[in-house]
Order: C-alpha cells, then structure tokens, then sequence
C-alpha cells in the first residue's frame, strides 16, 4: 500500500501538458527602460523617506527639548 501514492505521483507527473490554445511568447522586454524605471521609484522613496523623516525630527525634537527643560 505504500506503494500506491507513489504510482500515483509518477503518473501525475508523466500526465502529458494539457491541449489547450498555444499563447504566443511573451514580448520582449527593454531592460534599460525596467532598471531606469526600477531607479527612479528607488530614488522617489528614498527622496519621500528623507522627507518624512526631516518632517518627523523637525516636530520631535523641538517637543523633546521641550519636554526635557
């Protein structure tokens, strides 16, 4: 009985890949344009994150200097 899910496993994977309408290939894709792309959402979040994060130390600081005197 042990054997058994293994016949099974086997025949599931020699199972031949299922007729159905060929899809053409994919289009090529521009790598420079996808890494120029890629760059720049990197550098806008990185542009965004410094900001928040003056924003950020602009209101705390000040309240914390407040608050420790």
């Amino acid at each position: 009985r042990k054997d058994e899910p293994r016949r099974e496993e086997q025949t599931e994977q020699q199972a031949p890949a299922p007729q159905g309408p060929v899809l053409p290939p994919p289009p090529p894709v521009d790598y420079g344009v996808f890494m120029q792309g890629l760059v720049q959402a990197m550098q806008m979040q990185a542009h965004t994150q410094a900001a928040l994060q003056a924003q950020m130390e602009a209101q705390v600081v000040p309240t914390m200097l407040y608050v420790l005197t």
